[in-house]
């Protein structure tokens, strides 16, 4: 299961993440200091007692899912981002989400499942064993990056709910709060911001529900305090700072689909071979160290992880459904 080296990556491309990691900048980010807990939620069965609140997760990598390419920044993943409900600019999520708070938090389960409810953060994470896994993410726009995630599989989270035989996707919704979430008052997209997985792409184990980086907690910015990491689609299906997971009979709605379904489709696939209608998707930059002046690099299917997930799409024409 693990991807070799790319060598078009060269570690002197990247800058030490130590160089990074002082206790001042963390505290800008957003990055220390968030704990977990909500009031008048259902615990039902799936949480006991909650965890004392964190800025840093122990979780082991697994190299199994693991590329062996050096990881981007701290700096470089909590500084260059795209989520919309903070601005439009790749630097507005880091300037106005300072002031977010992700905590308490609670997720809603609804939909074809035979457990549902309402749900503490730490009644999603006290079963789970955490790990840290160094995904290779590929936005639409061209670029791409290289990310320690630290976080479970979703189809873990996804069991304990028990979905029923009618349940063919699990569909995902972010905050909706304008006060907290500035980019929510402009009418760039519907909001709030929805996204869907098929359920076979939700059961696979390369799937992730992040709850970290770099072994801290997620950076406000980067979807605290949990999202969707998709490693073989573009970065819009990462869907961030979930407060709810429904399970559908039918397709989910998704936000960009909605937005411009001409550009952006549900399964949102990499694949070098179909381009966007303004760009072309055949080859990317890495950001990091001196990505402005690097050489473009040829994109791969799946974001590389064909091996893995191609079996999924067997006997689906990938230029219609993209």
């Amino acid at each position: 299961m693990t991807r070799p080296t790319d060598p078009r990556i060269l570690p002197s491309d990247i800058t030490r993440s130590e160089l990074f990691l002082n206790r001042r900048r963390l505290l800008e980010l957003g990055v220390a200091g968030a704990a977990f807990g909500a009031s008048g939620v259902n615990h039902l069965a799936l949480g006991a007692d909650a965890p004392p609140p964190v800025d840093r997760y122990k979780a082991p990598r697994n190299a199994a899912f693991s590329v062996t390419e050096t990881p981007n920044t701290l700096e470089e993943i909590s500084s260059y981002n795209n989520f919309y409900e903070f601005g439009t600019d790749k630097s507005d999520p880091a300037m106005n989400a300072r002031a977010f708070k992700p905590t308490p938090w609670s997720i809603t389960v609804d939909g074809e499942a035979e457990v549902k409810g309402s749900f503490t953060l730490e009644d999603i994470l006290k079963p789970q064993a955490l790990e840290e896994r160094v995904y290779r993410m590929r936005c639409v726009e061209a670029w791409s990056m290289v990310i320690p995630w630290v976080g479970f599989p979703l189809g873990d989270l996804i069991k304990r709910f028990r979905p029923t035989s009618k349940a063919k996707y699990v569909a995902f919704t972010t905050l909706m709060d304008p006060k907290q979430m500035p980019g929510e008052r402009d009418r760039v997209l519907d909001w709030p911001y929805v996204e869907g997985l098929r359920m076979d792409e939700a059961m696979h184990p390369l799937t992730l529900l992040a709850v970290g980086v770099y072994g801290k907690v997620l950076p406000n910015q980067n979807g605290a305090p949990i999202r969707l990491v998709v490693p073989w689609k573009y970065g819009f299906k990462g869907i961030k700072s979930i407060v709810r997971i429904s399970f559908t009979e039918n397709q989910p709605r998704t936000s960009w689909s909605g937005a411009a379904a001409n550009e952006y489709g549900f399964y949102a696939n990499v694949n070098p071979a179909v381009d966007h209608p303004r760009w072309s998707q055949a080859t990317e930059r890495h950001i990091g160290g001196s990505s402005l002046f690097a050489k473009r690099q040829p994109t791969l299917p799946f974001n590389g992880y064909a091996s893995q997930v191609a079996s999924l799409y067997t006997g689906m024409d990938l230029r219609r459904y993209f």
